[in-house]
């Protein structure tokens, strides 16, 4: 039986602090104040919560890192925000890589994942860590010679690579249920990442791992830059949704960028999805920080960020962006609740 949510239900938004950093930099008391900062001016435009980035480490010494955002964590409740929703994202590296064909990196991976979890628990509570968790983000394989792999070359080399991430990602599911975490596995373009591109390569690799505390993030803009179309995006959304995987929506222009006036195909996206998917949604903008330039390909300007750039005349802050994505959401529900009303 498919899940329906109440119409009338107010539905969360939050924001990503990728608009911000990349790094939280939870040992930086300052940088910490100005983050507050932020999430309050968020805050009073109306914003339910936030996605937290948290920042990849080649470091073993995990429970430093831990007592480092428990720290963070009780910094934000000192300045009065232990009420406000939190969710993290979260990605895997070439150090800590899941899909390794070798053991004790695969168990490496483990621990830094389960660590995230802790992260993520301590942050949030009862809340998604989300990600590209499987394969490590932007890194592509070669050849020893250095030739990269494409195509069906690239697709034979994944299998058994998904293969021995299974137990991985089911071992961490059990760990993460313990602790209330839902696993959103968030699948990215494929310039960005070789593995998962689309919601199908998720479902296929998640056929192997029983716990659906491992689930999906679905994300607008990898939605609309994939391979497949409309009849495909609706077939998937209903398999995790009779799954019960639907663990998180992201909502994201094509170019990562502002939402407003955005390619978007709001109805197309949304109207599946509101009746059947009651959790919170992200706003997720990359703002064009050094931390997404290369990795994005960004040539957009940046939007000046309040309290930290010299304001720019004519040009839109990042709290800008974000009060008109809010507001821009929020018309999109009204239509669609409009719609499906006649």
């Amino acid at each position: 039986m498919v899940a329906t949510m109440d119409k009338g239900a107010k539905k969360e938004i939050l924001l990503s602090l990728f608009m911000f950093t990349a790094d939280l930099r939870p040992n930086d008391r300052a940088y910490t104040q100005t983050l507050i900062d932020h999430i309050k001016a968020l805050l009073a435009m109306g914003y339910d919560g936030f996605d937290l980035p948290i920042a990849a480490q080649q470091m073993d010494d995990h429970q430093a890192e831990i007592d480092s955002y428990a720290r963070f964590r009780q910094a934000l409740d000192a300045a009065g925000l232990e009420t406000v929703r939190f969710t993290t994202n979260v990605g895997t590296t070439r150090t800590f890589d899941p899909t390794s064909p070798f053991r004790e990196q695969r168990e490496g991976a483990l621990a830094y994942l389960k660590s995230r979890v802790d992260i993520t628990s301590i942050l949030g509570g009862k809340t998604v860590m989300a990600g590209p968790i499987v394969f490590p983000y932007g890194v592509f394989p070669t050849l020893d010679s250095g030739t990269p792999l494409w195509s069906d070359a690239l697709q034979d080399w994944l299998e058994p690579r998904y293969k021995l991430a299974r137990p991985i990602i089911e071992e961490l599911a059990s760990y993460a249920e313990k602790r209330a975490v839902k696993l959103a596995i968030e699948p990215v373009d494929h310039w960005e990442t070789p593995a998962p591109n689309m919601v199908s390569d998720v479902l296929g690799f998640l056929e192997g791992v029983a716990s659906s505390q491992a689930g999906l993030t679905i994300d607008s803009a990898h939605v609309v830059l994939g391979s497949s179309g409309p009849a495909a995006y609706q077939a998937d959304l209903r398999t995790t949704v009779a799954q019960r995987r639907l663990n998180y929506i992201h909502i994201s222009a094509p170019d990562r960028g502002a939402l407003r006036d955005s390619w978007i195909p709001w109805e197309s996206f949304l109207a599946p999805i509101l009746p059947v998917y009651d959790g919170p949604f992200l706003i997720e903008v990359f703002n064009a920080i050094p931390a997404f330039l290369g990795g994005l390909h960004l040539t957009r300007r940046k939007f000046w960020i309040p309290g930290e750039d010299q304001p720019v005349a004519g040009r839109p802050s990042a709290y800008d962006v974000a009060r008109d994505g809010l507001e821009t959401v929020r018309e999109e529900f009204a239509k669609l609740k409009y719609l499906s009303a006649l």
